[in-house]
């Protein structure tokens, strides 16, 4: 079974920046594209941001130019740079493979809020 394991998530201020870290299993890492989702009260998981094996960078409208997502293959970890947070941020944000689909494995995410 994957195991996937999400941090960084925190209580910020509008404006403030978070990393958010996710370890991936190594056997199946370097083989996929990896995606961060998040997933606010009330409201279906959403993509946020992914990433390629080749490292190409997708994005959400609703955060381009303010995250980044990023990955290291010899670490295993994909990275997700918050910067310039807004309420309408505040979710739990989960990392897993590009196109997990909702019954896939998910990992217990990291939660960040961001106040006014």
């Amino acid at each position: 079974q994957v195991q996937l394991v999400e941090s960084g998530g925190g209580l910020v201020q509008a404006g403030g920046s978070l990393r958010l870290s996710c370890a991936a299993p190594t056997s199946i890492f370097s083989i996929n594209d990896w995606a961060w989702y998040r997933q606010a009260p009330g409201k279906q998981r959403d993509l946020v941001a992914a990433i390629s094996r080749r490292g190409r960078e997708t994005y959400a409208d609703s955060v381009k130019g303010r995250f980044t997502i990023s990955r290291d293959n010899a670490r295993t970890t994909v990275y997700l740079q918050l910067t310039n947070l807004k309420p309408e941020d505040t979710a739990v944000y989960y990392c897993n493979e590009r196109g997990a689909l909702p019954d896939s494995y998910w990992g217990p995410g990291t939660q960040v809020t961001v106040s006014e």
